[in-house]
């Protein structure tokens, strides 16, 4: 299921993109917001969510402000009923952009195209080859070089909020990567996601105490959406 939330200052609006969300089964509709504000603070607080609607047009915060201010921004769907911000959108990097009234067919059209996307996030990638087998290194851009990380050397990975950080052996690496797309090409049973701000190395865990992995002697918070997939994955290794 994709999480998602809906922001939006009209409550016409968001009954529709409600009742859409409710028609789609690959839909979860987990909160809707009639200020930004409010939906910038759920966010802030490691609710998982995959996917917004998003109104551009608002009277607090605008669309526009609230993905600037995201430092790792789930996938995003303007709504809005101008036509002159579809350019901003699109400079945004969101995956689609619905002019108001929203026919439900449009709708359905860009989940499908939110659906695409994850799955292709979820192929094999860069750290895998031709074969299936897995290697055991990734490539980074990092400054003005491109760096050569063991996967066995990194302990964790951290969003920050202008870049990524990855915690290694050796030393940390900062990088323009989102941690989104750290999270879909390294192997899964390898890496998970603890938080919305951490992706932790299984291998280098040292302890789980009070919802809290200790890795190196760092503390790393497990929130409450990455909570259950976290725990349901390290029992299966016990």
């Amino acid at each position: 299921m994709i999480r998602c939330i809906a922001v939006d200052d009209e409550p016409l609006a968001l009954e529709i993109i409600e009742d859409y969300a409710k028609k789609s089964a690959a839909l979860q509709l987990v909160q809707k917001f009639n200020r930004a504000a409010d939906a910038l603070k759920f966010l802030q607080e490691e609710e998982r969510v995959d996917l917004i609607f998003l109104d551009i047009k608002m009277p607090d915060i605008d669309g526009i402000q609230l993905v600037k201010s995201l430092k790792n921004p789930p996938l995003i769907i303007f709504t809005s009923a101008y036509e002159q911000y579809a350019l901003d959108g699109y400079n945004l990097d969101v995956i689609d952009y619905l002019l108001k009234p929203i026919s439900f067919e449009r709708f359905l059209k860009s989940v499908t195209k939110v659906q695409e996307y994850l799955s292709k996030e979820k192929a094999p990638s860069s750290a895998t080859i031709g074969d299936g087998k897995l290697n055991d290194y990734i490539f980074i851009k990092t400054e003005y070089k491109i760096i050569k990380i063991n996967l066995e050397d990194i302990l964790f990975i951290e969003a920050l909020k202008d870049y990524t950080k990855i915690y290694t052996q050796n030393q940390p690496v900062l990088t323009l990567r989102s941690l989104k797309s750290f999270e879909n090409k390294l192997p899964q049973e390898k890496f998970i996601r603890v938080h919305r701000s951490y992706l932790v190395s299984l291998d280098k865990i040292n302890s789980v105490e009070r919802n809290t992995v200790m890795i190196a002697n760092q503390p790393i918070p497990i929130s409450e959406g990455y909570r259950d997939r976290f725990y349901e994955l390290i029992s299966r290794n016990s």
